[in-house]
């Protein structure tokens, strides 16, 4: 089998919508598997304005919206419809790939097993990290028995890091797990996107070393870690500034937690090259995320990074060279980690230089031919 032999049904809780790391590299995939033969149809939530035009052909699933506070713009999928089920079966894949654990995920997958579709899960998202966050915390164990017993059932999972895999095989997910990182476009991240001038238009001198925050502000990406380790560095006297690029419903609390912040909201593209790489040091205290994409864009722009020892980040920087990592949740340790960067040139040139040099690897066909590989596997297999 060839790969122009695959016929690909890939269901996402969010495909275009709204712009998010995991729908960026599944649009990325669709990309090179439609330019290398493959035929792929997309099942996925829409809208009637969403963020960006899909890659490939997309069917609409049933959908609400997310019911929770602060996820207003996302979809919740329902079910599939007896539309999609006839969609599917003209189509007629001979893989399925669910990227997302919801209803019509779950829908996907008993679709498969009832044809004997041999199915391959990529897990982009700790879901189960995220009640910690909403005061849910005690509702975690159940969350993984979920997640569990849907991947279980898959026949084999790609995740994005070492790490990521790790823990998938700690908690039991599935044996069969494979490497799907990530890669940066080069083109946008960059050292050379520096701009001072963009810089000293936010109010940054040449002097000042800008920490920088990426991500969408919800309370999951650690908000208050990130705050709370910004104040004790404010408190310890270290000379810094904090460049938040992005937006969210947190940003009003994010703002008066971050006094003196300086907000360039939300970017795309050339514009979020330009900001990332206009920063000095990367401070990403998140643990919800399997890859770190934002990472990996920093150390594409030559800033060294700061980040929390878990799944994503762990298998990225390297601590002490391109880097440090820091136990999850401690501010101070985040705070002791920051203020050298903030008073050595040299140590962030050598650090973000070592980081640059490792994103140097992460080149998005080779490694999209590693996903390709697993379908022609299980489709072989079937």
């Amino acid at each position: 089998m060839d790969i122009t032999d695959l016929r690909i049904a890939l269901f996402s809780g969010n495909y275009n919508y709204t712009r998010d790391g995991a729908n960026q590299a599944l649009n990325r995939l669709v990309g090179y598997l439609l330019r290398s033969g493959a035929q792929v149809r997309v099942y996925a939530p829409t809208v009637a304005e969403p963020d960006f035009e899909p890659t490939g052909d997309l069917v609409s699933v049933p959908s609400v919206r997310f019911p929770m506070k602060g996820r207003g713009e996302y979809r919740f999928p329902l079910p599939l419809s007896a539309e999609n089920k006839t969609d599917i079966d003209i189509f007629a894949p001979n893989v399925v790939h669910i990227a997302s654990p919801d209803m019509s995920g779950h829908a996907a997958l008993r679709y498969a097993q009832a044809r004997n579709i041999p199915v391959l899960a990529s897990v982009h998202t700790r879901f189960e990290t995220y009640p910690r966050y909403y005061r849910l915390g005690f509702i975690e164990p159940a969350i993984v028995a979920m997640l569990r017993r849907f991947y279980s059932r898959c026949d084999a999972l790609v995740a994005p890091s070492p790490s990521m895999i790790d823990t998938l095989r700690q908690q039991g997910m599935n044996d069969d797990i494979s490497l799907w990182t990530r890669g940066v476009d080069r083109a946008v991240f960059h050292p050379d996107k520096r701009d001072m001038t963009w810089r000293r238009e936010l109010g940054l001198s040449d002097e000042d070393v800008a920490i920088v925050f990426l991500g969408r502000l919800v309370a999951e990406k650690a908000l208050d870690v990130f705050a709370g380790s910004i104040d004790r560095l404010r408190s310890a006297g270290v000379p810094h500034k904090v460049l938040v690029i992005g937006d969210g419903p947190e940003r009003a609390s994010f703002a008066k937690a971050l006094p003196g912040a300086v907000f360039a909201g939300f970017q795309t593209g050339g514009y979020l090259g330009r900001a990332l790489a206009s920063g000095d040091v990367f401070f990403n205290p998140s643990i919800t995320e399997t890859f770190g994409n934002v990472t990996l864009e920093a150390m594409a722009c030559e800033l060294p990074c700061v980040a929390a020892a878990a799944t994503g980040s762990a298998s990225l920087v390297d601590d002490g060279v391109s880097g440090r990592l820091v136990q999850p949740g401690d501010t101070a340790a985040f705070a002791d980690a920051l203020a050298p960067y903030c008073t050595d040139p040299q140590l962030r040139r050598s650090h973000g230089r070592a980081g640059e040099k490792r994103a140097q690897d992460y080149d998005w066909d080779a490694i999209n031919q590693t996903v390709a590989d697993s379908y022609l596997r299980l489709a072989a297999n079937a």
